[in-house]
């Protein structure tokens, strides 16, 4: 991935939902203007759903979304309603598409429901308008919103004519929040003119010929800042330090090299991991330092969920699958039940862990993030992820949470 690419984790994710056979796979056609989704008569055409990532103006980068039908029926339509509930999840903006020759029926309004509950914005599509000759007072009132008289979530269209299709984009648009504290990666942590040393290991693990994704997101951020960033394995960190006049301001390290950079850089030099960064960034670093202190009452036989956001080809000493695994044996000194999951997977049920360490979430967005957070704690389940857990076995935590100063105090964490 180029340094110029929009990462997933950063689009805005546009889903549309509804019944079979209201149009939703030819208004996403419409509206992405080109032929994302595979549009017939037949009900249940879209078996599973289909994502494409694009620029979609005047939004700018998004996922669209084509989901199945919420009615579908029997087994496998079942295993469909469920695969569109999951991808409420990861939705910014739900899409409600209804047939404008009806009024809407009970499973759009548990959609609507299930919406409101989980705090997604939303808008309410009446497709197929070009088919109704006799408007009700409800179709009436949808269209006069088409015309722009009324300032609310819903909108009267036609996929096949493309009636009021910019207009759909313009209301999906307004209809993001912009509301609440805009939080950066490291650039609200760093003044103009300070110098940031990145340290990246270069190991059997690193992908080749690139940086990941947090790595280059920091850099990005660094730069955006007016700051100056310089990057070095650890095998380079000490001769690197002891070139440099004046120090650097802060120092952020792969976890995996946690322990070993800790014992290079002085303590009066701000130290944390980029895992760390993005448990901030995505709105769940609290929970994750409250979470890992449940190491400690690990027992023998206790699961432990170690959880992905995406996938990837597992390298020799993997991060999720042997590194980690291997830090809570040395750590707990137990016999633990280590479970995996990656990708979209993520389970249903958290009951049977008594533990849940998950990766920065760097290709999810925050919304997702939080949603499995809230999955965990729901069920009761104490919930961290692999930069924060890394340094909480290692010692180093406090230490690497005092560049974040309200949190240190809240959270009063001693190494």
């Amino acid at each position: 991935m180029g340094l110029n690419d929009t990462p997933s984790g950063e689009r805005l994710r546009i889903s549309f939902f509804g019944k079979r056979n209201v149009g939703k796979s030819s208004l996403v056609n419409a509206v992405t203007d080109q032929e994302l989704a595979v549009v017939s008569d037949t009900l249940g055409t879209t078996t599973d759903p289909v994502s494409k990532a694009m620029e979609l103006l005047p939004l700018g980068p998004v996922v669209i979304t084509d989901t199945p039908g919420f009615d579908d029926s029997g087994e496998l339509g079942e295993l469909r309603v469920r695969k569109t509930k999951q991808i409420l999840n990861k939705t910014d903006i739900a899409v409600l598409v209804t047939d404008a020759t009806r009024k809407l029926d009970d499973s759009e309004k548990e959609l609507i429901d299930i919406f409101n509950q989980k705090a997604i914005p939303y808008v309410i599509v009446k497709n197929k308008v070009d088919l109704v000759t006799d408007y009700d007072e409800e179709n009436r009132e949808i269209l006069l919103q088409a015309d722009n008289r009324e300032p609310v979530n819903a909108i009267a269209v036609s996929a096949m004519k493309k009636t009021n299709i910019n207009e759909l984009k313009e209301l999906i648009g307004r209809s993001v929040s912009t509301d609440g504290p805009s939080v950066r990666l490291v650039g609200d942590i760093i003044e103009p003119g300070q110098l940031v040393v990145l340290v990246i290991p270069i190991d059997e693990s690193a992908p080749k010929g690139r940086l990941i994704l947090p790595q280059q997101q920091a850099i990005r951020d660094i730069l955006e800042s007016g700051a100056f960033s310089i990057s070095t394995r650890e095998t380079e960190l000490a001769e690197l330090l002891g070139k440099m006049n004046p120090k650097p301001d802060l120092v952020i390290t792969d976890s995996q090299a946690f322990q070993i950079v800790s014992t290079i850089v002085p303590r009066d030099i701000k130290l944390t991991s980029f895992s760390i960064l993005m448990a901030r960034y995505k709105g769940f670093l609290d929970t994750a330092v409250m979470g890992a202190r449940a190491i400690d009452s690990l027992k023998d036989g206790d699961r432990v969920l170690i959880s992905e956001g995406c996938t990837h080809h597992r390298q020799c000493g993997d991060i999720g699958t042997v590194k980690i695994p291997g830090f809570l044996k040395q750590k707990t000194g137990k016999e633990l039940e280590i479970v995996t999951s990656s990708g979209a997977e993520f389970p249903e049920d958290l009951s049977s862990y008594s533990l849940i360490i998950h990766c920065g979430g760097c290709m999810l967005t925050s919304r997702e993030m939080i949603y499995r957070m809230k999955c965990a704690e729901d069920a009761g389940v104490p919930f961290t992820n692999y930069g924060v857990a890394i340094a909480y076995m290692k010692g180093i935590l406090g230490r690497s949470i005092e560049v974040f100063p309200d949190l240190s105090e809240k959270i009063n964490m001693k190494d």
